[in-house]
């Protein structure tokens, strides 16, 4: 497939209702209302649905569950993929899971691959063992969780990807990180970089003060709205840029060779 000229890209950043799955799915449905149908991504939050709780025994939900669904009914209506993590049981383990999912109703999946130690992620959820890459209009894009932006050779673009993305629940006290590390990753690996976080406090009293954003490929922010504010803005992505930045630099060309193991 040829590659669209002009990637559209929502960025939705939002207080989330505490562990209330079926109230968070409101809130976005009706913020998907204004902006969605311009869209041909709609990037969510980590555990859009829930917050990032370790309470996973009582959350958890099926991959084909009501959250899925909800997903795949709201990308056919706006004809937009929608991508975001929820908590997912599958073969007696919990995984915090990012779907992506196209307007046909077919999705692909990611299983967070650096658990949260600090806050006991690693015991209640599996770690996932394989990267995804997903094409959408042209678009080769790489999808992580939070945690993983810390780890610059899970995200190493040695598979000519033109944007990575990142869900997240990212907390006030290290927001300093999520800002340059998102930066990073962007100059790094010649991409432009997409980083959703959430706002307002979680069930345990920890605040969230967003800083979503969007960087171009030589790491300047392109994503104009109030870092600390609810979102709902559409940021387009150039590929004759990206190409012509490429182009010139050549970086990408120098780039370390090796094979990763899990």
């Amino acid at each position: 497939m040829s590659k669209k000229s002009q990637l559209n890209v929502g960025i939705l950043q939002q207080d989330l209702v505490w562990e209330d799955q079926q109230a968070n799915r409101e809130q976005f449905e009706t913020v998907l209302d204004g902006i969605a149908s311009q869209c041909d991504l709609v990037v969510l939050p980590e555990m859009f649905t829930t917050g990032f709780s370790m309470n996973a025994a009582d959350l958890w939900e099926a991959v084909d569950g009501p959250t899925t669904q909800w997903m795949q009914q709201m990308a056919a209506k706006y004809n937009s993929a929608i991508t975001g993590s929820i908590i997912i049981k599958q073969d007696d383990h919990y995984y915090n899971r990012l779907l992506f999912v196209y307007p046909d109703g077919q999705y692909k999946t990611y299983d967070k691959r650096h658990c949260f130690t600090l806050a006991g992620e690693h015991e209640v959820y599996r770690a996932g063992t394989q990267r995804l890459q997903v094409e959408l209009h042209g678009w080769q894009i790489c999808p992580l969780i939070c945690y993983d932006l810390r780890f610059p050779v899970w995200a190493r673009n040695t598979s000519n990807y033109d944007l990575l993305l990142y869900v997240a629940n990212w907390p006030k006290t290290r927001i300093k990180a999520w800002d340059t590390l998102l930066q990073a990753r962007a100059i790094e690996n010649m991409s432009y970089c997409v980083g959703v976080n959430r706002i307002g406090d979680d069930g345990n009293g920890y605040p969230y003060i967003g800083h979503t954003a969007v960087y171009d490929p030589l790491g300047e922010r392109i994503s104009t709205a109030d870092f600390e504010s609810p979102i709902a803005e559409i940021v387009s992505l150039d590929a004759a840029y990206q190409d012509k930045v490429r182009d010139k630099l050549r970086f990408l060309n120098d780039r370390d060779s090796f094979t990763l193991e899990v």
